[in-house]
């Protein structure tokens, strides 16, 4: 039996998890990543109980879980006063797990150790020349490669992000994803010298969080709503003392500690409408590709490791192709739009600049910190506690699976 080939186009979070889950059902995978190293661009990510969850599947739940930090943090105003209070143990309580935030340089680490040498080509900018037709044997997915190779495949995954190429090339009248209406700053800064508080504090226009890492080091990010394309003559992190300087503690102290260098800056897109389906041919879309969401949830990285583990399962499960990449759609498209649209409702809070309207709205978030300390919590219901379909998890065994073989191949 010849093993039926995968090509995974994008070696970020959801590629890998694809290809991972890919190779553990029988598949030969290539992942095609532009860049010339996997060294992610970017700081943290969340990772909430449905990921970890999906995470388990291939045996690296535990080693996400492992990464815990600190179980609590606070909401509170520039000033310094606190409007409410969360806690990681009320959301084990309620998701059978915590909210894990590690660096996005960690979990890519820990899902390349789950696969076979070789299996990623960096500095391989890859586009879509045929999706094939997986009810015509001799119509495989064609992949073109640096302009002049060409690789064939009997499935393309399509994990190539927010401006995603394979999208438009499979969806031409698909609006393209529209800006948010705000943009954020990420970075990292190295262990303090005394510990930190998680939390998040919303001012008029904009947003400051603080997360301290697992291993001491402190995550930052904030938000505002500032038109797209922006960037500041004189550096991001001066922007950032300009917008966030005059803040609590330890907002001036975390700037005035970070490389000017080290702070990122994006603006944030998110879907303008829902795709027609997340396949056509022999391609499957994943992660922003075809769901690209605000990060107000936390959600991005979490729905695409979702979308890759349901992806392999329905491949295992399903007779042939094409009914497998139809149920992937039937599974994934609803969810992932919902997600989407809860998302872009919280990150418009954030947004708020009036400052009669934000004072409205600190006395409800206080009041509602008071009368229903779970009430965030609650945000995250049919979410969090998601659980992959049965029959995903993994044996421990590589090689027990069976990959669903297009007809050429049996």
């Amino acid at each position: 039996m010849v093993r039926p080939k995968a090509i995974v186009i994008g070696g970020g979070i959801g590629g890998l998890t694809a290809a991972v889950a890919l190779d553990r059902r029988g598949w030969s995978v290539t992942v095609l990543e532009r860049a010339a190293s996997l060294q992610p661009v970017g700081a943290g990510i969340a990772l909430a109980p449905n990921a970890q969850r999906a995470l388990d599947t291939l045996d690296a739940g535990d080693a996400v879980r492992a990464m815990a930090g600190q179980l609590s943090g606070e909401l509170r105003l520039p000033g310094g006063r606190r409007l409410a209070r969360t806690d990681n143990a009320a959301a084990v309580r309620r998701f059978g797990g915590p909210v894990v935030v590690t660096h996005r340089s960690e979990l890519i680490a820990l899902l390349c150790a789950r696969l076979p040498e070789g299996v990623v080509r960096t500095g391989a900018a890859a586009t879509l020349a045929d999706a094939g037709d997986p009810a015509v044997t001799g119509r495989p997915a064609r992949v073109r490669v640096q302009g002049d190779e060409e690789l064939t495949a009997d499935l393309v995954v399509a994990a190539d992000g927010i401006h995603s190429a394979a999208r438009r090339e499979l969806f031409p009248g698909l609006p393209e994803p529209r800006y948010a209406g705000y943009t954020a700053w990420r970075f990292v800064v190295p262990a303090p010298d005394r510990p930190y508080p998680a939390g998040e504090t919303w001012g008029p226009g904009g947003a400051w969080g603080t997360v301290p890492l697992h291993d001491g080091r402190v995550y930052a990010y904030a938000t505002a709503a500032v038109p797209p394309g922006g960037r500041a003559a004189d550096g991001e992190r001066a922007e950032l003392l300009r917008r966030f300087g005059d803040w609590h503690d330890p907002i001036p102290t975390l700037l005035g500690t970070v490389d000017p260098a080290a702070v990122l800056r994006n603006d944030v897109y998110t879907a303008a409408a829902p795709p027609p389906a997340f396949h056509h041919g022999r391609v499957a879309l994943l992660g922003d590709a075809v769901h690209p969401m605000t990060p107000n949830l936390g959600q991005g990285g979490c729905q695409a490791i979702e979308d890759a583990v349901v992806l392999a399962h329905e491949l295992a499960s399903q007779d042939g192709l094409g009914a497998a990449l139809a149920a992937y759609t039937r599974r994934r498209l609803p969810r992932t739009m919902d997600v989407v649209r809860r998302s872009q409702r919280l990150g418009r809070l954030t947004t708020w600049r009036s400052r009669p309207a934000c004072a409205v709205r600190a006395v409800l978030m206080a009041a509602a910190g008071r009368l229903a300390p779970d009430l965030a919590l609650r945000s995250f219901d049919g979410i969090a506690d998601w659980r992959p379909p049965e029959g995903t998890y993994a044996s421990g065994t590589r090689g027990t699976r069976t990959a669903v073989l297009p007809k050429e191949h049996e």
